[in-house]
């Protein structure tokens, strides 16, 4: 997709109201320090409109960026992050269910997983999660860069088996500084929405 615009359009916090949009939404969901920020600015192709911090567990809130009038990138509040309370991990895990439950415009979710590491448990519930809502999340392997390339296959086995995956579901290694994957993550997402895309650029 070639990005004529992109903006940070709605924040939604804990009692906030999520917006009813009439554009189709994806969401991007991950533990608080494994890359989202700079995986969204990277298919935003900008390089500081979804805030990246040094100090995860700063994404509270839901941010909804508007990409070309067409579509809503949804940034997920981060979870996992140790020094949280527990009290703030279980608001945003409702903020989390709530837009999962209530929008009906998302066409899919996307689950952001470190390829370095083994998922751990926070990331498999997240998952089953997902899968227990409706949604079949696409693997989104970040920090591609961070490891060899001969260790890419064994990285995505280690993933696959983890998280107990469903045959069939997709995973896309991806690198915010190389920029691979996002080409493949586009297609996917313009696939995936190529019905409401197709009504809205008739309309417009």
């Amino acid at each position: 997709m070639i990005i004529k615009q992109a903006s940070l359009e709605t924040v939604c916090g804990i009692t906030s109201r999520l917006p009813e949009n009439g554009r189709p939404e994806v969401a991007f969901a991950g533990k608080s320090n494994v890359g989202k920020s700079s995986l969204i600015n990277t298919l935003m192709n900008r390089k500081s409109l979804a805030r990246t911090s040094s100090q995860p567990g700063k994404t509270q809130t839901i941010n909804y960026y508007n990409v070309n009038n067409a579509i809503y990138l949804v940034d997920l509040p981060g979870y996992g992050y140790a020094k949280v309370p527990q009290s703030e991990k279980e608001k945003w895990g409702k903020m989390i269910e709530r837009y999962l439950h209530t929008s009906s415009q998302l066409k899919a979710v996307f689950l952001l997983i470190d390829i370095r590491h083994e998922p751990g448990q926070n990331d498999k519930t997240m998952y089953e999660w997902i899968c227990a809502n409706g949604y079949e999340p696409v693997i989104l392997l970040t920090k591609l860069d961070k490891i060899k390339r001969s260790q890419i296959q064994k990285q995505m086995k280690l993933v696959r088996e983890s998280l107990c995956l469903h045959s069939g579901t997709r995973m896309i290694p991806f690198s915010s500084q190389s920029r691979q994957g996002r080409e493949e993550v586009w297609e996917l997402i313009e696939a995936l929405c190529m019905e409401s895309l197709d009504e809205k650029t008739a309309v417009t």
